[in-house]
């Protein structure tokens, strides 16, 4: 079984959680699907905690920690700049090169079984979001399914569910967390760690049964008023970044 969790975003108290929770649940693997930095307060850490995963890819914020971020609200823009600096100016130099080198490394997308991983969508796997109200879009999503072979598990949204090639969408509350793969195509979000977007404050992750086609969301509640406390001690990070953690958005 693989544990699939993307987005974690510096949240060193969710992904902390997620990964007790993961510990509990037989998993073979875990990957990641990009995103460990950007908006929290822990990037060192956050970074640490994911290097030994099988697979861990490559998500815009931490592309934009290594390069110039494009696209990025002020916000965003603040916090990466912030992020940039806690990795350059660790004391531990050997420790921090070892982080730069790690995320210079990250691939955009894993492929194995006809099954692909990737941050944002397998047509555009750092940038494209693949939102729930996509599947009123018949001509974009048509693309997307025609690049998939089986199954393709990304992130990137924050918001998790499932989509068929039926172009019909699935959130978790909808399935009772859990929903079996058959022969069609699908394209599964699973959600964000550390900043969950779906009105739902609890660290999100999945769980893949790759012999039952078995996919199995897994909310975890986390320490988020430490997380918040942080934010809000970091000037370079806006408040916003902390308020919003508590209603999920």
């Amino acid at each position: 079984m693989i544990a699939i969790v993307s987005d974690i975003h510096s949240n060193l108290e969710a992904l902390q959680a997620v990964l007790e929770d993961i510990r509990e649940q037989g998993v073979d693997k875990i990957y990641c699907l990009g995103d460990i930095v950007g908006y929290g307060p822990n990037p060192r850490e956050c970074i640490d905690l994911v290097m030994d995963f099988p697979v861990v890819l490559l998500g815009n914020h931490d592309q934009a920690a290594l390069f110039d971020p494009e696209g990025f609200n002020a916000g965003a823009m603040k916090a990466i700049l912030w992020t940039r600096r806690q990795l350059e100016e660790d004391p531990n130099h050997q420790r921090a090169m070892s982080r730069w080198e790690f995320l210079a490394e990250r691939p955009r997308k894993h492929e194995e079984n006809g099954i692909i991983y990737v941050h944002g969508s397998v047509r555009n796997p750092l940038n494209e979001y693949v939102f729930p109200e996509d599947i009123y879009n018949p001509r974009k999503m048509e693309k997307i399914f025609a690049l998939v072979e089986r199954y393709c598990f990304q992130g990137h949204t924050h918001v998790p569910g499932i989509f068929t090639e039926r172009l019909e969408f699935y959130a978790p509350e909808d399935i009772n967390y859990e929903y079996r793969l058959d022969n069609t195509k699908a394209l599964i979000n699973v959600g964000s760690v550390g900043q969950p977007r779906d009105s739902d404050w609890r660290a999100c992750y999945v769980l893949f049964d790759e012999n039952e086609k078995l996919v199995r969301y897994r909310r975890v509640p986390y320490n988020v008023e430490e997380t918040i406390r942080k934010i809000h001690e970091i000037e370079e990070l806006d408040d916003y970044l902390g308020d919003r953690l508590r209603e999920g958005r």
